[in-house]
């Protein structure tokens, strides 16, 4: 299964509660921290959530 890079690289004050939700259970904590997730539905729809939030790169 492919995976794909994601960088948080705007701060999550003042976002909805949803979107920090979000950010926490795809492992991002701090701004310039990257992790991979995997390429599926389900993420897809959480990176969508959160697309002003990140950046994402394929890996």
């Amino acid at each position: 299964m492919s995976a794909v890079k994601v960088t948080q690289v705007r701060s999550a004050n003042g976002c909805k509660s949803n979107q920090l939700d979000t950010l926490r259970s795809l492992g991002l904590r701090r701004i310039g921290q990257t992790v991979e997730v995997a390429d599926s539905p389900q993420s897809r729809g959480m990176l969508h959530t959160v697309r002003h939030l990140v950046k994402v790169e394929d890996s």
